[in-house]
């Protein structure tokens, strides 16, 4: 028993000493305090003691089993082509969009530069060295983007939300828009508070540009079954979220990560079909079904929004699970056209311009 004893003490103390490592390292973020998440409280009635949770009534079965269907390995046998950008922002009225593999892509509408998720290095995890390799050379440097008016963040895992990118963009930003909690997290990495809007889910910001009304923008958080947390401990203390953009000619949806849930139904019908949809699909396993969409799922998903055109993301760029790195898109795609989807699929750092979708549906991963 004193054995088992010792083992024990040893074990919590090595924990102990990780996390203890993790909160003084910078790159891990910000911590949320007792007076944030009373302000929180005032703002979403999905806060539990310290906790962002989904509700109940909005959760649904998914599929029994992860039926994988490709072979292949995790990692592609050779490197995953880059396509060379175009930034140029498209004439009034129109939409570009270029997905630079995972989830992060550049929308560009209404005169705005919109940047979602940004991750731009050959690995994501804070530490040297460790973490999954970039299947691609890095597809952008942050040095290379054009001017960004918005970085929008949906949630603070370390593929989505990665310091040394934002670092590097910040002299180039305008302002950032995050699920609520994020914003200790850009605040520890000196980012300047003026700068940021964190929202909860169902709050908005508009964005009128004053001197010409039509490049209208309003950016609303949406619901997503996911969670939350850059280290061990402390999960679900900041918000994960799904993003509705509105313009004058558009509405858009990132679904950001997440499982199956009837908030894809209340999502729409809040705001109707969408124009465009950026659906995860990717880093899925039966163990963590709970948080993550199977690629069947998320086209049935991207039917209850009601999306006339989807892009499947979080794939692409990282292996995060154990299913071959194109099973993904294979399973998505297998499923969207037994739907009748729209998919479009770009190549890595392929700018798109939505008037021309019938040019971006290569099968280029076979």
């Amino acid at each position: 028993m004193k054995k088992i004893y010792k083992k024990l003490i040893a074990v919590v103390g090595v924990v102990a000493g990780i996390e203890a490592v993790f909160r003084m390292y910078p790159a891990f973020g910000g911590k949320v305090t007792d007076k944030d998440r009373a302000n929180y409280r005032l703002r979403c009635k999905y806060l539990e003691g310290k906790k962002f949770i989904y509700p109940d009534e909005w959760k649904m079965d998914g599929l029994p089993a992860n039926n994988k269907v490709s072979s292949n390995g995790t990692r592609p046998k050779i490197k995953l082509p880059v396509y060379t950008p175009d930034f140029s922002m498209p004439e009034k009225g129109k939409l570009k969009f270029t997905w630079f593999g995972h989830s992060s892509i550049l929308l560009q509408v209404s005169g705005k530069n919109i940047l979602i998720d940004p991750v731009f290095f050959k690995r994501f995890f804070p530490i040297p060295k460790m973490g999954p390799k970039r299947f691609s050379d890095n597809p952008v440097k942050p040095e290379e983007l054009p001017h960004i008016d918005i970085v929008l963040i949906t949630h603070d895992h370390h593929d989505h939300l990665e310091p040394r990118t934002i670092k590097n963009l910040d002299h180039n930003v305008d302002r950032y828009i995050v699920p609520i909690g994020i914003e200790k997290h850009l605040i520890k990495w000196g980012i300047d508070a003026r700068k940021i809007k964190s929202l909860s889910w169902w709050e908005s910001i508009s964005i009128d540009d004053r001197t010409n009304v039509d490049d209208y923008l309003e950016f609303t958080c949406t619901p997503s079954r996911h969670f939350s947390g850059r280290r061990l401990t402390g999960q679900n203390q900041t918000e994960y979220c799904s993003w509705v953009i509105k313009t004058s000619d558009y509405k858009i949806f990132d679904s950001g990560d997440g499982s199956i849930g009837k908030h894809f139904e209340k999502i729409h019908d809040r705001f109707g079909d969408f124009d465009l949809a950026f659906m995860e699909c990717g880093q899925y396993s039966d163990k963590w079904h709970y948080s993550h969409m199977y690629p069947e799922e998320s086209a049935e998903m991207t039917g209850k929004v009601g999306a006339k055109a989807v892009v499947p993301v979080h794939w692409g760029a990282f292996c995060i699970a154990d299913h071959a790195w194109d099973d993904s898109i294979r399973r998505f795609t297998n499923k969207a056209d037994e739907m009748g989807l729209n998919v479009l699929t770009p190549h890595i750092s392929e700018s798109v311009d939505i008037g021309c979708m019938g040019k971006y549906k290569d099968d280029w991963w076979i």
